[in-house]
């Protein structure tokens, strides 16, 4: 995409300030290019395909509040055509396409591969081009973010849709039982060798006192985060957020399951497992095994996010005397490395695009442009001033009703239309309002530690690529994943299965899913591919 140095360089005074916790530049108040919001001077419908939250409920609503809000600033409302009565989203999109009966915008979550997929094919405008014309506050956007722009972009290198852009940095941490190591006499743990250690003797010396050998030393809510523990030994589970994923290393693109470091670390966690310091559970839970395990008083260890699982220090105050569960710094590697894996993404597959049907598409790119002022901002992250916050000192603040009433946060915002997955981007100071000062420290410590590990954005697969893609990667993953599972539990050993294991993959059709990983890695993020 070209930037702008024209008639709007003036006006664009900035997005200069990242947003708490950030690396994604964000707008401030008072900052934005456009002078008025209103878009269309006569009253204006769009119709708007919309699925969300993978639920079929979950549709666009055109009388919440944060919508009506919308209208009123905009002169532009929305027309919901979304049947309620597809079993999910990705269907509702199929079928959509099926029937070539196209509304003026679709969007929802898991999208981003379909409009990359379907908009060189001519069902969704390209919208490059009517951001530089039409769409100040994007256009900066983008000119702030160019990696974030590659990442987006179909493999034509045409921007397709405006995605739902996340803010913040750190997601999950590692929690311990500070409370038993007092009790036990013990330090937070420094390394994995010392890490070991704790978990045995949470084991076997009674940290909750009841009598019982009921202690769970590590437990987590998602078997992927026991395997993220791989990671002590130097090995990589993913390198995005989504659990399993492909990641890159001096420029290429890797799978950690297939190294080295990977079969040693299952190796030990099969070891641990075997002397009880991890959940027996694990592949098997039901429900919350975090309510159930941290409120019976069994729970350890976990690897869980910030904000919710730091949350538990106030809810159990009362029924655990001395209760604390408190973030900790990675321990550090056989290495002697520290890495947090996990981080927010900066790009959701998630946002919305405009159809080769819509007749007032130049009105649609300025709409979806709304969304990126500070008042489109601010009305999407925290709903309808005076409703759900009010400003103070410029900032918006939510109210006890919000903080505190019968609904959790993110809920009650969802409730009014806000904080929902449309083109628009996240300001973390909604969530950092109702994040805990224990989570809110043990995010200063790994900001502190510089413990992340380098994004990846992912790669857009034109049609072969993908087509190969899709053929061997379903099949090489359940692989994968049912010999984790099996070395874990012990019924299969991976030293004794790794030759084999890896022949096994080879077959799949591992190297041809790398090949053309790495192909658009490089047409997406490299100047001057390799010509290995």
């Amino acid at each position: 995409m070209k930037i702008r140095t024209n008639q709007y360089a003036s006006l664009l005074v900035a997005l200069s300030l990242a947003c708490w916790g950030s690396n994604i530049i964000a707008s401030e108040p008072g900052e934005s290019p456009v002078i008025s919001t209103k878009i269309s001077k006569q009253p204006l419908t769009l119709d708007i395909h919309f699925h969300y939250h993978y639920s079929q409920n979950t549709v666009y609503d055109s009388e919440w509040p944060v919508e009506k809000k919308a209208t009123e600033l905009t002169g532009i409302s929305l027309n919901n055509v979304t049947a309620k009565d597809n079993a999910s989203g990705n269907e509702a999109f199929n079928l959509l396409l099926a029937t070539d009966t196209l509304p003026d915008i679709v969007g929802g979550t898991r999208l981003r591969e379909k409009f990359n997929q379907y908009g060189p094919l001519g069902h969704f405008l390209p919208l490059n081009d009517l951001i530089q014309q039409h769409a100040p506050n994007l256009d900066l956007f983008f000119k702030k973010n160019p990696s974030l722009l590659k990442a987006i972009s179909a493999a034509d290198g045409q921007l397709y849709h405006i995605p739902y852009l996340p803010d913040g940095k750190f997601g999950r941490a590692y929690f311990i039982r500070t409370d038993w190591l007092e009790k036990l006499g013990l330090d937070t743990p420094n390394n994995v060798a010392e890490l070991h250690n704790i978990l045995v003797r949470f084991k076997t010396e009674d940290p909750n006192g009841n009598g019982q050998p009921d202690e769970v030393p590590f437990f987590a809510r998602d078997p992927e985060e026991l395997i993220r523990l791989v990671t002590l030994w130097d090995a990589r589970t993913t390198g995005t957020d989504t659990w399993h994923d492909f990641y890159i290393a001096d420029g290429k693109v890797r799978h950690g399951y297939v190294e080295t470091n990977y079969r040693n670390g299952m190796r030990h966690l099969a070891q641990w497992y075997s002397e009880g310091l991890i959940d027996n559970n694990m592949f098997t839970q039901t429900g919350n095994i975090r309510d159930q395990l941290l409120a019976s008083n069994k729970g350890g260890m976990t690897h869980d996010w910030f904000a919710s699982t730091a949350s538990y220090n106030q809810r159990l105050k009362d029924q655990i005397p001395r209760f604390n569960f408190k973030p900790f710094a990675p321990p550090e590697s056989v290495s002697g490395k520290r890495i947090e894996e996990h981080r927010r993404t900066a790009i959701k597959p998630d946002g919305w695009a405009i159809t080769k049907t819509n007749e007032h598409v130049i009105e649609t790119i300025k709409y979806f442009d709304f969304w990126f002022t500070p008042q489109g901002r601010r009305l999407a992250n925290f709903g309808v001033e005076g409703q759900e916050y009010t400003l103070v000192n410029g900032a918006p603040i939510f109210s006890d009703d919000v903080l505190h009433g019968d609904l959790p946060v993110n809920e009650r915002l969802w409730s009014v239309g806000a904080q929902i997955p449309r083109g628009f981007q996240q300001d973390y100071a909604y969530e950092k309002q109702w994040t805990n000062q224990i989570a809110l420290e043990g995010i200063a410590l790994y900001e502190k530690g510089n413990y992340l590990v380098e994004p990846f954005h992912g790669v857009t697969l034109n049609t072969e690529e993908k087509k190969a893609f899709d053929f061997y990667w379903k099949d090489i993953l359940t692989f994968m994943l049912e010999r984790q599972e099996e070395w874990i539990l012990g019924s299969r050993d991976v030293n004794d299965d790794w030759d084999a294991y890896l022949a096994r993959i080879d077959k799949l059709g591992l190297k041809k899913v790398i090949s053309v990983m790495q192909s658009a890695y490089n047409r997406q993020y490299v100047t001057s591919a390799p010509t290995d």
